[in-house]
């Protein structure tokens, strides 16, 4: 309870420092706005027209059901790429055989488009959840892997040696040597993965799935509906920005305390 009331009290400021993220979306709409004047509305619709839609698709119910669905299906995938990832990653990263073993694996993964893997979960999972959840985790895992890896090999061995001098405890070693530096690389490489996720998800349902932001998108596209394809866009890349700024940006600031001035010397005072 106390944690969520301090977690509460912190949300204007977190909100106010948001500033920034802000205007960089409000340029964009200003560039999408001018881009719009100078080709047209068959090319591309102003803004105004793709809120337009996109209002009256979540009026309609026909919105939220399909969001819904695709970020279902994006979380799942993302999810299992995250704990598969992390775990593995920091597995191999304790062993050098195993980061060794593993790179070639890596770049595999990493060099395979996600088209290739598309084709092969229809053709296992046919037009069910598997198909997009299994495209989203096999393109994600990678780079979830490739930084829990690097985090758990970047580990400063003289760090580790004082630690050990100072014969701290397990959980502090844990808690206040490991897990800081490895929340450092795990947090870029969750983030990314989660843009990667929103991507490959869209993509899965538009050429596997009946329904989803995908599907709405191939149904915009065969009536040449540029204003509803836009609203689609505009809808899956908020929900992409309310799911890292409402709930992963808090929980990085809540893990990374320890990178505020002050915060060694508040911790040690009595």
């Amino acid at each position: 309870m106390k944690s969520l009331r301090a977690m509460l009290a912190k949300l204007p400021s977190y909100l106010w420092s948001g500033w920034g993220a802000v205007a960089s979306l409000l340029l964009l709409v200003a560039a999408w706005e001018a881009v719009a004047q100078l080709y047209g509305p068959l090319v591309l619709p102003d803004p105004r027209a793709a809120f337009a839609t996109l209002a009256q698709s979540l009026a309609d119910g026909n919105a939220a059901s399909e969001l819904a669905t695709t970020a279902r299906r994006a979380l799942a995938g993302y999810a299992l790429s995250v704990v598969a990832g992390s775990t593995l990653g920091l597995l191999a990263g304790v062993s050098m055989t195993a980061s060794t073993m593993s790179r070639p694996i890596v770049t595999v993964l990493l060099g395979t488009p996600p088209i290739a893997w598309l084709v092969l979960a229809m053709l296992w999972f046919g037009a069910s959840d598997g198909t997009p959840i299994f495209t989203v985790f096999v393109a994600a895992f990678p780079v979830v892997f490739v930084g829990a890896l690097q985090g758990a090999r970047t580990l400063d061995n003289q760090l580790k040696a004082m630690a050990r001098a100072f014969a701290l405890p397990r959980r502090m070693m844990l808690v206040d040597v490991y897990l800081p530096h490895v929340v450092s690389y795990l947090f870029p490489a969750w983030i990314a993965a989660l843009g990667i996720s929103w991507k490959v998800v869209v993509m899965a349902e538009l050429l596997s799935s009946p329904d989803g932001v995908g599907a709405a998108l191939a149904v915009a596209r065969s009536q040449l509906d540029t204003a509803a394809t836009m609203s689609w866009i505009v809808a899956v890349v908020g929900l992409l920005l309310a799911v890292e700024y409402l709930l992963l940006e808090p929980i990085k600031r809540e893990l990374e305390k320890w990178r505020e001035p002050g915060a060694a010397a508040g911790g040690a005072s009595p």
